[in-house]
């Protein structure tokens, strides 16, 4: 019988990025050949820990050049005086100051902005999980349910809906014309200054398709054997919605609640639209997006707007923050 013997090879792959292993009794590593294999390995070593960063590169330059260099560039121009017409003039922290000491139609602009959020947002979720508990119930047709009130949430903040919505609540408007049947007299609900802000926030509560989505996808995750033990228990619909169903829900409600509230603050299409760009009647839909927006590309004072739109962030990371601090008390998660 021939004898077949294997010659070893110079060097054995070990496991990815350990050295290479030279096997005893092969070639000098100082030898030529052995050079080259040495290399590849690098260069192949090289290529796989490279390969990560060039799928991140399209992120990377969007991220660095879409969104971090213009955000430190607002925040340079939040210090200085800025008209697009000349180069900026570095002013310090006047804009800051003169923002909360010196302008009322900016401390206007902040109180109607938190009115619009701290009650449609809440009114909104409340909507939405009513009516994601009632498409819970097994409704024949439920996906076209779903996509119907979905689309809200899609639409909603479009200048087309912004466009009919004050055409709905004019003078002469859908909903006057369904007032009328009940003998109430019609008005402009646009343009009456107590009303106007009252329109807007009903039009954020209509787009309540996006959190009753979720609040339904999570209604379909509670194990139904709580429920089975609360029958037992003889707890009645009020308590199981109360003990079982909300505290269950608490970690939806929260992140729903965080988004609805950062897309609240940053509200500006149905404000701009309905009112004109004006805020109007009399400031009452002056949003803080929309007096940002007259004081950068109205009145070109772009380093006053810098500075506006650096204390919106900062004020929305401060409700971010304080919302996930007090989460603490009355977030339950299964863990």
């Amino acid at each position: 019988m021939a004898l077949t013997h294997s010659r070893p090879s110079d060097t054995e792959r070990s496991a990815p990025g350990s050295e290479p292993h030279v096997v005893r009794g092969s070639e000098d590593p100082r030898t030529p050949r052995a050079a080259r294999g040495l290399r590849s390995l690098r260069a192949a070593r090289f290529n796989e820990r490279l390969a990560p960063y060039l799928f991140l590169l399209p992120w990377l330059i969007g991220f660095f050049v879409i969104t971090l260099g213009p955000m430190l560039y607002s925040l340079y121009l939040s210090f200085t005086n800025f008209s697009m017409l000349a180069p900026p003039e570095w002013v310090g922290i006047d804009n800051y100051i003169k923002m909360f000491t010196n302008d009322p139609k900016y401390l206007e602009s902040v109180r109607v902005t938190l009115v619009y959020v701290f009650v449609s947002v809440p009114l909104q979720l409340a909507f939405a999980l009513m009516l994601a508990m009632v498409l819970n119930r097994g409704l024949r047709g439920l996906p076209i349910y779903r996509s119907i009130y979905y689309l809200p949430s899609l639409i909603g903040g479009s200048v087309a809906i912004a466009v009919l919505w004050r055409q709905m609540f004019g003078h002469n408007g859908l909903i006057n014309q369904i007032l009328d049947v009940f003998g109430i007299e019609a008005q402009s609900w646009i343009g009456n200054p107590n009303t106007a802000l009252g329109t807007l926030i009903i039009l954020n509560v209509w787009t309540f398709g996006s959190p009753m989505v979720i609040f339904l996808a999570a209604l379909r995750q509670i194990p139904q054997e709580l429920y089975e033990a609360g029958a037992v228990d003889g707890v009645n619909k009020r308590q199981q919605f109360l003990h079982i169903t909300l505290p269950m829900l608490t970690p939806i409600v929260l992140f729903n609640l965080i988004l609805q509230l950062i897309g609240a603050f940053q509200a500006f299409t149905p404000a701009f639209v309905v009112s004109g760009g004006t805020g109007g009647p009399v400031n009452s839909t002056l949003f803080y997006t929309l007096y940002l927006y007259q004081r950068g590309f109205t009145s070109f004072q772009m380093g006053y707007a810098s500075a506006m739109a650096w204390v919106l962030f900062v004020g929305i990371a401060v409700v971010t923050v304080i919302n996930f601090w007090f989460s603490k008390y009355w977030v339950h998660y299964d863990d």
